[in-house]
């Protein structure tokens, strides 16, 4: 496992079918504690929405074997069908030599082979609802429904339908660690605002970096930098991007980066 790479803090997946079966897509992505984001995806011709679905799980899978990771990760998902057959059902299912328990074959044995054979223990799966406001998740399924519509969707540091990344270009040294931290965290922003996306109060303290309780205190909008945050219900709030020179600071702490 390298050392060299931020831990891994969070990961999603998600697949699409149009047709099913038909034309599919999947995407996935792991985000990093130093804030980056990998993301993946592919597409097949003529598939089913399960097969995408497993086949986003197991690329996570084959990239967290060689990263570190928080020790408090899941792999976040919309499929029940992942996490029942990936948790419960294959034990039975090899058991009776891949059939299920009325004796027909299990579908997309050779998937679920790979999933078996690439599991890492003490990671579980996390069932999230899908389209319920889940940044991460809603990504993952721009992702998949983009390449199963035959599209090729921009992916952070990611390559099209490759189970690897590419290797980083050889660092060149343009401007202090932090700053470019802080750019990461600002085009973070930039996207979670066009898309509409609803944060918890945990993930709205990470990305602009204040103290949880600090947040805990606010209960009406106020700025971020060049972004109007406002409260939109189930303690989720949105960010939206202000024109420049728009407003005045509503308590934005300029320490906290």
């Amino acid at each position: 496992m390298s050392s060299d790479s931020p831990k891994v803090v969070a990961a999603a997946c998600d697949g699409a079918c149009s047709g099913n079966p038909g034309p599919g897509g999947w995407g996935a992505l792991l985000r990093f504690a130093d804030g980056s984001v990998r993301e993946f995806g592919g597409a097949e011709a003529n598939t089913t929405n399960n097969r995408m679905e497993l086949t986003a799980a197991l690329t996570l899978l084959e990239q967290l074997a060689v990263l570190p990771r928080d020790p408090g990760l899941s792999i976040r998902t919309d499929s029940k069908y992942l996490i029942d057959g990936f948790s419960t059902w294959i034990n039975g299912w090899k058991r009776k030599g891949w059939r299920t328990a009325s004796g027909s074959p299990v579908l997309n044995r050779d998937l679920w082979e790979a999933l078996d054979a690439a599991r890492i223990q003490g990671l579980p799966l996390t069932y999230v609802k899908g389209h319920s406001g889940d940044p991460d998740n809603d990504r993952c399924d721009a992702i998949a429904v983009a390449f199963s519509k035959g599209q090729i969707p921009q992916l952070a540091q990611g390559d099209y339908g490759g189970l690897m990344v590419s290797e980083p270009a050889p660092a060149v040294d343009l401007a202090p660690a932090a700053l470019q931290q802080l750019l990461s965290r600002l085009e973070l922003a930039d996207r979670l605002a066009q898309g509409g996306y609803g944060l918890s109060l945990t993930e709205l303290a990470q990305l602009v970096e204040m103290p949880l309780k600090t947040l805990e205190a606010r209960d009406a909008s106020w700025r971020w930098r060049d972004w109007q945050v406002s409260p939109v219900g189930d303690g989720r709030w949105q960010l939206r991007r202000e024109a420049p020179g728009s407003g005045q600071d509503q308590g934005e702490d300029r320490q906290d980066g």
